[in-house]
């Protein structure tokens, strides 16, 4: 993934040259009898290791304010180790003060932003962990998984459907269903490897704003089926809304590099109070776009 993070690396490169340049024309180099061997493995040390945690950082993640905030810590660690260090090899002036004003300023300022990448990458592990919670479900049942988004399917979402109709005669229990528009027209421009991406990538996202009792599947392609229990039809309207609008918001970046791509998705909904092949029927016949009619001109 570290294309992806082509620009803060050509920024990060740039400040390590300039402060070398720096250095090199405000100072005088010390003899090599000076040099504190000692003071310059331990800063040099610190970064070399600092760019390469950074640089294990960028080739795992995605860009986001997380990866941001671990990528500029790390990032003035090494700057401020990369000043001490060079201060072991330049003698500067003695009126001279930007030295030390850099040397107290980047080293904290990095351990600042890493403190709150840290705390960040603390709560998306949290969210992650709900995710795999909700996903429990699925997993007691061990049942075949679809293989790209590890979501069931559409057989098993009919079987739930049916055990919650059982299992709660008396309460509502609703479904949507949520399709994706131009997915076909983002397969064939971005091709299949980028839409299976895209697909994972939603599944992901879709998780993420459900509750733990609630249910995702793959229903086919780019559709998607959400089972919510004990919901009625109005919070149900509500959590669609909420799911259409998480998608619209989704900051998806192809992997070849270029402008984020805009999605949007259309939803339906409706009380899961029929016999399942009626309900999907129904509500997929609801999401498909009202036919085109084209007006041919009588003949004079």
């Amino acid at each position: 993934m570290l294309h992806l993070h082509r620009t803060p690396l050509c920024l990060l490169g740039l400040s390590l040259l300039a402060l070398l340049c720096l250095f090199h024309t405000q100072g005088l180099p010390k003899p090599a009898a000076h040099w504190q061997w000692m003071d310059i493995a331990g800063e040099g040390g610190t970064a070399l290791m600092a760019a390469v945690w950074l640089g294990q950082i960028l080739s795992s993640r995605p860009r986001g304010r997380v990866t941001m905030l671990l990528a500029l810590g790390l990032g003035g660690l090494m700057l401020g180790s990369w000043a001490d260090c060079l201060d072991e090899f330049y003698r500067l002036p003695e009126a001279s003060l930007w030295d030390n004003w850099l040397e107290s300023t980047l080293s904290p300022l990095g351990m600042l932003l890493l403190t709150a990448g840290l705390y960040f990458w603390r709560e998306e592990q949290f969210s992650l962990s709900e995710q795999l919670h909700r996903r429990e479900r699925l997993f007691r049942e061990h049942r075949a998984f679809d293989r790209l988004t590890q979501l069931a399917d559409a057989a098993y979402l009919r079987e739930q459907i049916l055990l919650e109709q059982a299992r709660c005669p008396g309460q509502p229990c609703a479904l949507v269903l949520l399709d994706i528009d131009r997915f076909h027209a983002i397969n064939r421009e971005l091709g299949a490897a980028e839409g299976d991406r895209l697909l994972q990538a939603l599944a992901h996202l879709l998780l993420l704003n459900l509750r733990n009792d609630d249910l995702l599947c793959r229903y086919a392609a780019d559709r998607y089926a959400i089972l919510l229990p004990e919901t009625g039809a109005a919070e149900a309207q509500a959590m669609a809304e909420q799911l259409r609008a998480s998608v619209a918001q989704l900051a998806y970046y192809p992997r070849r590099g270029g402008a984020r791509l805009p999605l949007s998705a259309r939803v339906v909904c409706a009380l899961a109070n029929s016999a399942p092949d009626a309900l999907l029927a129904a509500l997929n016949a609801a999401l498909e776009p009202p036919p085109m009619h084209f007006h041919h001109p009588q003949p004079a």
